[in-house]
């Protein structure tokens, strides 16, 4: 199975936080299954870690490369195709980190590992 990892959990994973649920612990674990981090995500960690959002990120800004070697996860570049579908998403929800993801999730028919809740509103399949 293809999963495309949200950025919290992917942070959750990376850093073994208690919050990330048994299920998503499973199935990023799993060796079977292919796991994917959206280049969305590192912009997104920059981006809040830049702005004091995310200060415990720190490791991540400077090492997000290999520790996602070290993971084993696959990088999933944001195409021509994924910016024109998360542009063009419906609803009121206006984080463009998140679009980006459901965009991605949907176009690349994958189950998005996620606890937010906004992405229930969206047309994807959520694993938590």
């Amino acid at each position: 199975m293809k999963l495309l990892v949200d950025t919290h959990a992917l942070l959750w994973w990376l850093f073994d936080d208690p919050k990330l649920s048994r299920r998503a612990r499973t199935a990023i674990g799993n060796p079977e299954n292919s796991v994917f981090c959206s280049s969305a995500s590192a912009w997104e960690i920059a981006t809040k870690h830049r702005l004091g959002k995310l200060p415990e990120a720190e490791e991540a800004v400077m090492h997000l490369p290999a520790l996602l070697r070290a993971a084993r996860m696959e990088v999933l570049p944001i195409s021509v195709e994924h910016a024109l579908a998360a542009g063009s998403l419906g609803g009121a929800h206006k984080d463009p980190f998140d679009r980006m993801l459901i965009a991605q999730a949907q176009l690349e028919r994958m189950p998005i590992v996620t606890s937010d809740p906004a992405f229930r509103k969206f047309r994807i399949e959520i694993l938590w």
